[in-house]
């Protein structure tokens, strides 16, 4: 059997908050039926899904870049370096990788053989799995810092440049998260 690691990210689009990276290795006898793009899904299912691939798959790891990381080196090569963390602890677990496959059209740099799969998170069952971990951890994160930092309604937007969030920034300036090289 060929293990497979898909990795995917969340949160390249918005003008708030980290960027975050998951990475899946999953068994040939998951209920892939349950899989999806994480766009597709509704909240409800992405969760459910969630709770499912954490609970049956060989591994599974989620990796973060901070605000301050992306102002510092772009958010390519944020989601690069998130990427490049969540296998590194899919490494540490000790499960064995045959492939990376990644989400988009260009990969950060590994040891292993590694492939960029447009549109994989909608094709590649192990990249739909990242999709979902990414995307719940990010949206989790967000809901939280609406919390922290209520004025800038992070709940709903999660970060997203919305007519909302843009007017927030103009009233109140840049909240704590705010990717400050971002225009806004």
């Amino acid at each position: 059997m060929v293990n497979i690691c898909g990795i995917d990210e969340a949160g390249r689009g918005p003008i708030a908050g980290p960027v975050c990276a998951a990475a899946v290795v999953l068994p040939k006898d998951f209920p892939f039926e349950i899989l999806a793009d994480s766009k597709k899904l509704s909240q409800k299912r992405r969760e459910a899904a969630e709770a499912v691939i954490k609970e049956h798959s060989l591994a599974w790891a989620v990796a973060w870049s901070s605000r301050a990381e992306i102002d510092s080196v772009n958010i390519l090569q944020a989601t690069m370096h998130a990427m490049q963390r969540a296998y590194a602890k899919i490494e540490r677990s000790g499960v064995h990788v045959d492939l990376i496959l990644v989400d988009g059209n260009r990969t950060p740099p590994f040891t292993l053989p590694c492939q960029a799969v447009v549109k994989g998170d909608d094709s590649v069952f192990e990249i739909m799995a990242a999709s979902i971990l990414a995307k719940t951890a990010r949206d989790n994160l967000m809901v939280l810092m609406d919390r922290k930092y209520p004025q800038w309604g992070y709940a709903g937007h999660k970060g997203y440049p919305t007519k909302a969030h843009l007017e927030a920034c103009r009233l109140f300036g840049p909240s704590p998260i705010q990717r400050l090289t971002f225009r806004y």
